[in-house]
């Protein structure tokens, strides 16, 4: 029967793995007739990957971090500028040709919620992060499930309120990609209403 590979997947026991075998190379050079360059090379290997997973750990959080920075000053920024649309708008001068000029002209929405659904995109980001794009119509929301191996069924995630979501959740097996599966709902009120978008999948991975 083969075995299994030795080296382990995930990549905190690797480090541990590279972490033991570094501590105890030096002890068993003699022993197994290895040069002083074969221990180097362990340990700088160590070093290295060691670093590699402190910059990872920086870039998820830096990711985080602008993330809702962005989704924060959209939200400041797009008050502004409908606050500052409907000024121009009641202005004495002001003419549909210049609202068309400007881009401040809505066009009639004839979506009936009850029967439509939002549409997802999703798209894998650093550290296990998944990016769940849906448009919003003219609804106040959506409300988001997940589904990732091994769970039973559905699960809410989250309501949100402006494009895009992160998924943000720690990889359930650290190191090890994972399949995601993601629907939306739409919201109005406090209540769903509509269809459920279509099911898309995401591999996320460390």
């Amino acid at each position: 029967m083969p075995k299994s590979d030795w080296l382990p997947p995930r990549d905190g026991d690797f480090r541990d793995w590279l972490e033991r075998a570094a501590g105890a190379l030096p002890g068993l050079k003699t022993t197994l007739s290895l040069a002083d360059a074969d221990v180097a090379a362990l340990t700088g290997d160590l070093a290295k990957f060691k670093a590699d997973l402190t910059t990872l750990d920086a870039a998820s959080a830096a990711y985080d971090a602008a993330a809702k920075t962005k989704k924060a000053d959209r939200a400041t920024i797009e008050a502004r500028a409908r606050a500052l649309a409907r000024r121009i708008k009641v202005a004495p001068g002001y003419t549909e040709a210049i609202g068309s000029q400007l881009r401040i002209l809505g066009t009639d929405d004839t979506t009936d919620l009850t029967s439509a659904k939002p549409t997802l995109t999703a798209t894998a980001k650093p550290g296990g992060a998944a990016e769940i794009v849906f448009n919003k119509s003219k609804s106040d929301g959506v409300n988001i499930y997940s589904q990732r191996e091994g769970d039973a069924g559905w699960g809410f995630l989250a309501r949100d309120t402006e494009s895009p979501y992160v998924d943000n959740r720690p990889l359930l097996a650290a190191g090890k990609p994972e399949t995601r599966r993601y629907r939306a709902i739409y919201v109005l009120g406090d209540e769903e209403t509509g269809q459920f978008s279509d099911e898309i999948t995401v591999t996320t991975a460390p």
